[in-house]
């Protein structure tokens, strides 16, 4: 879903008043990105899983032209734009591939990751195929290792993101609740959509306090995705996609624009 100039101003603002910082803060941000280069690392949700329009050179990283970082880009025309997000990404994926481009040019870096650390397929899968108990152990599991292993990933993958970008801007953007609960809705029980969405309300606390201790910006996309979660009737996310199972519970093409470049322009 594309936006206006004007409605893309208007949604910019209402963000950067939500996070506590100025319109003048928030554009002159934006404008000191764009003189530098910008780097959009992360996992399918960076990438553009689910929107369709993939970069045909990316392979089976999937980089989608719908993906909120290329819609940034286009917008605002950085000196530089290196798009290393792929499908599937851990944090030690990221250490390993996506940094290259890091450097002390590097103004702006946007990242999501954490999800598949947590066993995120995992869980979606155990979910739609096994009961609500087996559901709600395999959560307890993931939600574990979130509290346990997962910030020391995070803050050693951060740690090392400032160290090659000592100049950057980084903004951690975490995941959206999936289900619209209270509705009737095909699929999966209620006492489980309301599991999953207690997880991914987990693992955004835990992204936001890494974030937080690195001294990075984190972007909150469940306001945006409000309304338009599984189950809503305007769903930017995908339920099981059956004919291309890789698209299941990542946001579409509208979910991209919509739900997460709001957030990343409001906080770049």
């Amino acid at each position: 879903m594309r936006r206006s100039r004007i409605a893309a101003y208007v949604g910019s603002l209402l963000l950067a008043v939500g996070l506590a910082l100025t319109g003048a803060t928030t554009a002159h941000a934006s404008q000191s990105a764009a003189a530098g280069g910008y780097v959009a690392l992360g996992d399918s949700y960076s990438s553009g899983v689910g929107a369709g329009s993939y970069i045909s050179s990316s392979g089976s990283c999937n980089r989608s032209t719908k993906a909120y970082p290329y819609l940034w880009n286009a917008a605002h025309a950085p000196s530089s734009f290196d798009f290393t997000a792929c499908s599937g990404a851990r944090t030690d994926d990221v250490l390993a591939n996506q940094l290259g481009p890091l450097n002390s040019a590097t103004a702006l870096v946007s990242i999501t990751v954490g999800g598949n650390d947590a066993g995120f397929s995992d869980v979606m899968t155990t979910c739609v195929l096994q009961s609500d108990s087996t559901c709600i152990s395999r959560i307890n599991t993931a939600r574990a290792y979130v509290d346990s292993t997962l910030p020391g990933k995070l803050d050693n993958l951060y740690s090392v993101i400032r160290s090659k970008a000592p100049n950057a801007r980084v903004v951690v953007i975490g995941y959206p609740r999936f289900y619209l609960l209270g509705q009737t809705c095909l699929g999966l029980s209620e006492t489980k959509r309301s599991a999953i969405n207690g997880a991914s309300d987990h693992l955004n606390t835990a992204l936001a306090k890494a974030a937080a201790n690195r001294g990075f910006i984190f972007g909150d996309v469940r306001s945006t995705f409000g309304g338009h979660e599984i189950c809503s009737g305007n769903s930017w996310l995908h339920s099981v996609d059956w004919l291309n199972i890789g698209n299941s519970y990542h946001p579409t093409a509208a979910g991209q624009s919509g739900g997460y470049l709001p957030v990343f322009t409001g906080a770049a």
